[in-house]
């Protein structure tokens, strides 16, 4: 990769890259994720072929996700564990469950400042539709051809267009002011792949975009209007093969944008993930950012990795969550009878 590509922060050339595990390489990565190091797992295999996506029993995904916790933060955390070992990267995780009661984003590092590299070019895109909505318009022909490729093959000539239409990291921190990301910052100039975030922005990011308003909703300047959501869906959902690792190794079912970059001046790899999958009739947004990999293969083994230990972790905790009348009941409370009616009364669970 040319240096004067690094230094522009375009951390992926255009034509789409196969980055997937050979099938022997798979089974000693698949090993390697609960029993050893990233540096023994990112060592092996070649990337030039599709990696079959794996679904696993719930019994399965019980075990990897530990015994079932109230605290979703806590059992991402346990998760997490055994994808760390032994390796000196950076990582931080967030996920959210769409499906539950409970909206609030649970993470690992969640605050942390990560580089974005090419997941910036979701935010470019939401930024300016965003725009177009202001100014009651549609995109141009020019601007949703430009989209398509920044979002699908990860253009980078693509989103160096849309990213002057913004106006540059001035345009993107308003659009993110609106969308409720509180420590996404543009990168410099031209340099939309230095743009900073948290693991925590990022699902805020997928939250404005994945959950779905009424059809045919007005447009406001609050946030994307549906056609705007529906049509970043479909770009993620339709991902470049070669390019639709990460968040996909966690379910079949997935949409996402991945982002991948090697510092000139360390020559170390950021590697992130972010999108949605669906597991067990739940739709889950997750974000892996990361950085610090000694390879780009090693870093993407261990998005992975953490990707579906993530989900399996929110998974385990959302088929032990109450449900119905359960969901209703107070801490530290009993469900009785009595002659108005049944409710929730203080006492102890037998």
């Amino acid at each position: 990769m040319p240096d004067g590509q690094l230094d522009k922060a375009y951390e992926e050339s255009s034509r789409p890259r196969c980055v997937i595990f050979r099938p022997h390489a798979l089974a000693a990565c698949a090993t390697a994720a609960v029993m050893a190091s990233l540096t023994a797992c990112s060592s092996t295999g070649t990337f030039d072929e599709v990696r079959p996506s794996v679904t696993r029993s719930d019994a399965l995904v019980d075990a990897m996700a530990g015994p079932p916790s109230t605290n979703l933060g806590a059992a991402l955390a346990q998760s997490l564990e055994p994808v760390l070992m032994g390796g000196d990267a950076r990582l931080a995780v967030a996920v959210l469950d769409l499906d539950s009661a409970d909206r609030k984003i649970a993470s690992y590092q969640g605050d942390a400042l990560f580089t974005t590299a090419s997941i910036s070019k979701v935010n470019i895109l939401a930024a300016l539709l965003l725009q177009a909505q202001d100014q009651g318009r549609d995109l141009t022909a020019e601007e949703r051809q430009a989209a398509d490729a920044m979002i699908r093959t990860s253009d980078n000539d693509a989103a160096d267009f849309l990213w002057a239409v913004i106006g540059k990291g001035e345009g993107l921190d308003a659009a993110n002011e609106r969308l409720g990301l509180t420590s996404t910052h543009g990168g410099p100039g031209n340099r939309w792949g230095l743009t900073r975030t948290t693991a925590k922005d990022q699902v805020r990011l997928l939250q404005s975009i994945f959950h779905q308003g009424l059809a045919g909703a007005a447009r406001t300047r609050e946030g994307l209007d549906p056609e705007s959501k529906a049509y970043i869906r479909e770009l993620m959902g339709d991902i470049t093969e070669g390019q639709d690792w990460g968040v996909s190794a966690a379910s079949p079912r997935w949409s996402l944008k991945n982002g991948w970059l090697q510092r000139t001046t360390t020559g170390r790899w950021v590697i992130n993930s972010t999108g949605q999958v669906t597991l067990h009739g739940h739709r889950y947004l997750v974000s892996a950012l990361s950085s610090g990999h000694t390879s780009e293969q090693g870093g993407i083994s261990l998005i992975e990795r953490a990707v579906r230990a993530a989900i399996d972790a929110a998974s385990a905790h959302a088929r032990h969550q109450p449900t119905g009348a359960d969901a209703m009941r107070p801490p530290g409370s009993v469900f009785r009878d009595h002659p108005g009616g049944r409710s929730w009364r203080r006492g102890t669970s037998s």
